[in-house]
């Protein structure tokens, strides 16, 4: 068995007429964000630093934005996909931590609520879970209200049959 670390990264615009989702929960907001899927930066960053650390390919080879089944898609079902996927690579997960860069809204009052939908799509205890909220201090597109980021790294468990191994 070896240890292997995965970085995640992942940003979208504010959007009108969008839900805002954030580690699977709905949260008040007036804008959502755009993109192809429900657009969950958290949980696409989280799920490209488990594929990552896997040493399996990025997001968008597994959830291209050009595939319409992915429209709209709760990113939720794309984070226990990309779980499921470590698991076949041989992995399993350890922890995960992440930073949401935001302005608005503060995440704080749903930090709970992303941990234990988070644990559950990834299938580990909600203690190896961390969710966290920072700002920019008004710099940059996070800054300005533009949109939302999120970074996520990943401690995965790895042996067996994997990527590498036949």
């Amino acid at each position: 068995m070896g240890f292997r670390t995965g970085i995640g990264f992942d940003a979208h615009r504010f959007a009108e007429g969008r839900r805002l989702v954030l580690g699977g929960v709905g949260i008040d907001h007036p804008l959502g964000l755009a993109g192809h899927s429900d657009a969950d930066v958290l949980c696409h960053a989280i799920a490209d630093a488990l594929l990552g650390a896997a040493g399996l390919e990025d997001i968008g080879h597994y959830f291209p934005d050009s595939d319409p089944r992915w429209q709209d898609a709760d990113s939720t079902l794309l984070l226990a996909e990309a779980a499921r996927l470590a698991g076949e690579a041989g992995c399993r997960v350890a922890n995960v931590d992440a930073v949401v860069v935001a302005e608005e809204p503060k995440i704080a009052p749903h930090r709970e609520a992303m941990r234990a939908r988070l644990a559950e799509a990834i299938g580990v205890p909600v203690s190896s879970v961390s969710v966290r909220g920072t700002t920019t201090e008004g710099m940059g597109f996070t800054g300005r209200g533009e949109g939302i980021a999120a970074m996520a790294v990943t401690l995965l468990e790895c042996g067996g049959a994997g990527p590498d191994k036949p």
